[in-house]
């Protein structure tokens, strides 16, 4: 059966890569963006998870084009890195608000139509660095790390009603975001991780697609890593 599906932050990148892995199983798609246009070919609606009336806003929209939201993909998320002593509050904070409190919002929404329907799956993207930590990225990882008590606590409260929440890590991805990086850092950065390559955003896509199936619906509450091994036992 077509399900409606919704992936913030589903512009590029991951996000893109989950809702394109929907998409091809012949899923209702729909992704939040906050740039000019959405991408080709799927459902976009502009939304900042900053703002509760622009996410109302945005789960409306997707409730009239595809019914109410039966899968939610939590992925929007911003980085800000500096060292503690250099980060100024509205640097933490600012992460905190979409990483964290716009998950938060976004599940709210989303948990309002699930618990009339008694089911429904949420999916909050996490990382590695919120378990495993990284210098200059406190504000980030404490994000990623609440994502991990907010969706085992949604496990809890909401599992009576088929409603499963869970997380996936993922570490290094070769995304735009690594391009960038120099060859110096990249090689540094292949050390530490024992498969030695960076996952691909298809490798995340599928993780995520797994946890919405049927063959993941005794899954709740779990905190899957797709790191290569970097984050082992943490």
């Amino acid at each position: 059966m077509s399900r409606s599906v919704l992936v913030t932050g589903g512009s590029r990148g991951i996000g893109l890569a989950i809702a394109r892995a929907f998409a091809a199983q012949g899923d209702r798609v729909a992704i939040t963006y906050r740039g000019s246009t959405p991408p080709e070919g799927l459902f976009g609606v502009q939304c900042d998870v900053t703002s509760a009336a622009d996410v109302d806003a945005a789960f409306t929209a997707v409730e009239a084009a595809h019914g109410p939201v039966e899968i939610l993909i939590a992925n929007a998320g911003i980085t800000k890195d500096t060292l503690l002593l250099r980060m100024d509050e509205d640097t933490f904070a600012s992460v905190i608000d979409t990483n964290l409190t716009g998950s938060y919002r976004v599940a709210k929404r989303a948990a309002a139509g699930m618990l009339k329907a008694r089911r429904g799956r949420l999916i909050f993207i996490s990382s590695v660095v919120g378990l495993y930590g990284s210098a200059g990225q406190a504000n980030y990882a404490a994000s990623k790390a609440g994502l991990v008590g907010f969706a085992r606590s949604l496990a809890r409260e909401l599992g009576s009603r088929g409603i499963t929440s869970n997380v996936v890590a993922p570490g290094f991805v070769d995304t735009d975001m690594t391009a960038v990086l120099t060859d110096e850092r990249k090689a540094e950065i292949l050390k530490q991780v024992p498969l030695r390559r960076y996952a691909t955003v298809e490798e995340l896509a599928g993780v995520v697609t797994f946890l919405a199936s049927d063959a993941a619906a005794y899954i709740t509450g779990a905190v899957l890593p797709v790191d290569g091994g970097l984050g082992m036992g943490h």
